[in-house]
């Protein structure tokens, strides 16, 4: 477990929280916004990611449509963009305009034609553009443009992001956070309508699932399972209903979880060039232990073989090692997606409890061997 931060992370925790309550951003809705400009937009947005707003107004006469993008960046010196996707939903083939402070220390609009997921370099894109600038104001960033839309186009493929730097005049990666990574919606150009998730909320909803099904199987369920083998097979009452219940827990936990693995690798191969490869292997390296453990158990000897001593070993070791793989991996998962801290908090105090469990009954289990032998030694 973390240790507890100290006053100086409290107090910058307590600043930073007190920033986003202050933020224009935050304050601000689109509708309560205005330009240095003078411009006018007919209609406005508010984004449902990286607290992001869009004004826009579509002339249908000449298919063109004029933007405002508005958004904080992470740092003072990052970039904020915004791209028309004429190919898919996402990053890869989008058709980007993006804004940063220049070393003079004025905006500057750039323009990448985002082939590939990877470094980007300057490039035309596939629309004609014009009127390109931006301002930056207040820790919020502001970029305009007019773009040439197809004649017959009725709705766009939007993708919007923020970094945190510009190196050699390159922007640099941006996170791959949830927020990050569901930038993106179809806009309406025809009518008063909202601007339409595309495709963020079944991945989110995907990812959500990945995440349950995982905190059940490797982080509880296995858990106690290995608890009541370690512990109730003490009781000779309890045998051999200790068995099946560890079987059971076990197998059940091993099934939920390779349904969790399978969502996590769908996710995996929709998702080019985003990698979180300390979680991914983990994750393998889990499913091929617990695959081994669960077919052991067809090998397992009888009690007075003289290999059952060796298989033992063998399996608790193993048993062990998963326990602290998958629990490990769960927190990795949390930091990746990034829910409500009630949901961490949740599992954290479920981990303790299960802890608090196993201690006393370690605790118990040690008195209750000791009386045995202390009684058996009296006998003879």
């Amino acid at each position: 477990m973390a240790s507890p931060p100290s006053s100086a992370s409290a107090f910058l925790l307590l600043s930073l929280s007190a920033l986003f309550v202050i933020s224009p951003v935050h304050s601000l809705t689109c509708t309560s916004q205005s330009f240095t400009n003078n411009a006018v937009y007919k209609q406005c947005l508010d984004l449902p990611r990286l607290s992001s707003y869009l004004h826009w107004t579509y002339d249908q006469s000449n298919s063109s449509l004029s933007i405002a993008f508005i958004a904080p960046p992470p740092k003072s010196d990052g970039w904020i963009a915004w791209a028309i996707n004429p190919t898919g939903t996402g990053m890869k083939g989008a058709q980007t305009l993006l804004a940063f402070k220049s070393d003079g220390g004025g905006m500057t609009v750039k323009t990448y034609n985002i082939k590939e997921i990877g470094p980007i370099t300057e490039s035309k894109i596939s629309f004609d553009v014009w009127d390109l600038s931006a301002e930056s104001d207040g820790g919020v960033m502001r970029l305009f443009a007019k773009v040439k839309v197809p004649g017959n186009a009725q709705t766009v493929n939007q993708v919007w992001q923020v970094g945190p730097s510009i190196t050699a005049g390159l922007p640099d990666q941006h996170e791959l956070q949830t927020a990050n990574l569901n930038a993106k919606s179809t806009l309406s150009l025809i009518g008063e309508q909202m601007a339409s998730p595309s495709g963020g909320d079944s991945r989110t909803k995907k990812k959500n699932i990945h995440g349950i099904l995982n905190v059940v199987s490797w982080g509880i369920l296995l858990p106690i399972g290995a608890i009541v083998a370690r512990y109730m097979r003490t009781f000779e009452s309890a045998d051999p209903a200790w068995f099946y219940l560890h079987v059971l827990c076990q197998v059940s936990g091993y099934a939920i979880g390779v349904a969790g693995w399978g969502i996590g690798l769908k996710l995996g191969s929709e998702s080019e060039g985003i990698q979180f490869t300390d979680h991914r292997n983990i994750g393998v390296a889990l499913f091929c232990l617990a695959t081994v453990q669960i077919f052991a158990l067809f090998l397992r000897p009888k009690k007075d073989h003289k290999y059952r001593l060796y298989w033992n070993i063998y399996h608790r070791a193993l048993g062990y090692a998963i326990l602290v793989l998958g629990i490990l991996n769960i927190f990795k998962g949390y930091d990746i997606l990034q829910p409500a801290k009630k949901w961490k908090s949740a599992y954290i105090i479920v981990i303790i409890v299960l802890g608090a469990i196993a201690f006393l009954l370690e605790a118990i289990t040690w008195i209750v061997v000791l009386k045995r032998k202390s009684s058996n030694s009296t006998k003879h």
